[in-house]
Order: structure tokens, then C-alpha cells, then sequence
């Protein structure tokens, strides 16, 4: 359902429905409640409700700090994976210059269609939450049995062939960790921490008595405001690979892989 939510609403979307939402029904809850007990108005419980909401309120502030914290470092890893697997690529490709003609041919086919499955092929199922090896091991497996079949001549050669493997073994790990990536989400207790949370602070709110309901309701609206924008990003950036914040396969498509989709 949340990797749906992410592939056809946009975060302007989801931010307004969200953040709206969370807003209008705290809104709505306290008003309510304050109708069906005037008294609380009066706030004879204010002293009671207030050390328990800031108490309750900052060990809620730390949990959603870490979890928010801890996804963006994990989107940022995985940019980092995605980056360095480009770049590994793309190093192959040079290097290929160093070798002979038939060789260079088959490292540059295997590169191309490395490059093209991981971008047409697998990027939609990281998308939808299904990442595959599919297309990428035979490409890979080429670009393997060109090097292991070919015996390099003279010391410039050697130099690029090793670098050419280093970069290739590389490939063959970072392709690992992105997938790895791709399926990694947040441990259901943080989430039941992170969600069930704010079920419990948002009410606490409504208790909090306030002689003045405008003043009430801006004070409610903004908890809820905070907490529900707190939550969207919690909600978007567990799937580093959906949404608008994803990760972009831009890097398999610039520099010396630029050439492979030029036609």
C-alpha cells in the first residue's frame, strides 16, 4: 500500500492529505471533546496534562529525531551505492580502450546492456518493491568471461586489466547493496513507534485546557501540524527507490555511459 501511495501521488499530494488530514481530524477531536466537557476549558488539569505532554513529547521527539535521521543517512548510502556503481562502470569502459578490438567489443556490449537492464529492468521493480538480479547477471557474467578468457600483453595492458576487474568485482558488490537497499524497510517497531505515537500525543493535546478556543485550536493544529509533517517524511524516505525523493538511475545514463543510450 505505501509503495502504491508513493508511485502514483506526488509528495506535494501527499503532503496536503497527510499533514491536512492529521491536522483537521486533531482539530476536529478536540473541538469536539471540548463541547462534551466545557470543563476543560477552565484547565484545572493543566499542570497535571502539561508535565505529562512535554515529557511525553520530547521521548516522542527522540524516537521520530533517530528514525528520520537514520533513513535520510539511508538514502544518502544508497545514492552513494548507486553513484559508485555507475562510476565502476564507466571506468570499465575506459579501461577497455587499453585492450584489443574484439575484446574491447564484448566488455562494451556487456557494459551497454548492463546498464540498460539496470536501468529498464530493474529500476521499475525496485520501484514497486520487487528488485531482482534478473538481467543484470548474464551482462555481468559477459563482461566476466571477456576478461577471464583474455590474456593481457605488456605492462600497460596488465595495469588496465587488473583496474578492469577490481571494477568489475566492485560492480558485482555494489549491485548487491543497492538490491539490498531496495528491500530494506523500517523495523515494524519503529514504525509502531513512529505512527503509534502520534495517536497517543496528538490526544493529549485535546487536555491540555485553554480558556480561549482559537487559542486552543492553533495549539492543537500546530502538534498536529508538526507531527504529521514529521511522519511524511518517515513515510517517504523508507523507500529509497519510490516516490519523488527516490533515488535517480540519472548516474547510468552521464559521462562515458552517456554513449550507450545516444541511440
Amino acid at each position: 500500500m505505501s509503495l502504491w501511495l508513493l508511485n502514483h501521488f506526488s509528495t506535494v499530494t501527499l503532503s496536503v492529505v497527510a499533514v491536512g488530514g492529521t491536522v483537521l481530524l486533531a482539530v476536529a477531536g478536540s473541538v469536539l471533546l471540548r463541547r462534551r466537557h466545557p470543563t476543560l476549558a477552565q484547565g484545572e488539569h493543566n499542570d497535571m496534562v502539561g508535565v505529562t505532554l512535554g515529557m511525553f513529547g520530547a521521548i516522542y521527539g527522540i524516537i521520530l529525531a533517530f528514525v528520520i535521521v537514520t533513513l535520510w543517512t539511508q538514502l544518502e548510502d544508497t545514492q552513494t551505492i548507486v553513484a559508485s556503481e555507475a562510476t565502476n562502470a564507466a571506468l570499465i569502459t575506459r579501461d577497455a580502450g587499453a585492450f584489443p578490438q574484439p575484446v574491447r567489443a564484448r566488455l562494451d556490449a556487456a557494459v551497454s546492456g548492463y546498464v540498460h537492464a539496470v536501468v529498464e529492468d530493474q529500476w521499475p521493480r525496485m520501484r514497486a518493491g520487487n528488485p531482482s538480479y534478473g538481467a543484470t547477471e548474464s551482462h555481468l557474467q559477459d563482461a566476466f568471461r571477456a576478461l577471464q578468457t583474455y590474456d593481457p600483453h605488456g605492462q600497460a595492458e596488465q595495469v588496465f586489466y587488473e583496474q578492469a576487474v577490481d571494477h568489475l568485482n566492485d560492480i558485482a558488490s555494489q549491485r548487491r547493496a543497492r538490491l539490498t537497499m531496495a528491500r530494506r524497510e523500517l523495523p515494524p517497531l519503529l514504525q509502531a513507534l513512529a505512527f503509534g505515537g502520534a495517536l497517543v500525543l496528538i490526544p493529549l493535546t485535546f487536555l491540555y485546557g485553554l480558556r480561549k478556543l482559537r487559542v486552543q485550536v492553533l495549539f492543537v493544529a500546530s502538534v498536529a501540524g508538526l507531527v504529521g509533517f514529521s511522519l511524511l517524511l518517515v513515510f517517504v524516505l523508507d523507500r529509497p527507490f519510490s516516490g519523488d525523493l527516490s533515488v535517480s538511475p540519472a548516474p547510468y545514463r552521464e559521462g562515458a555511459l552517456a554513449q550507450y543510450w545516444n541511440h
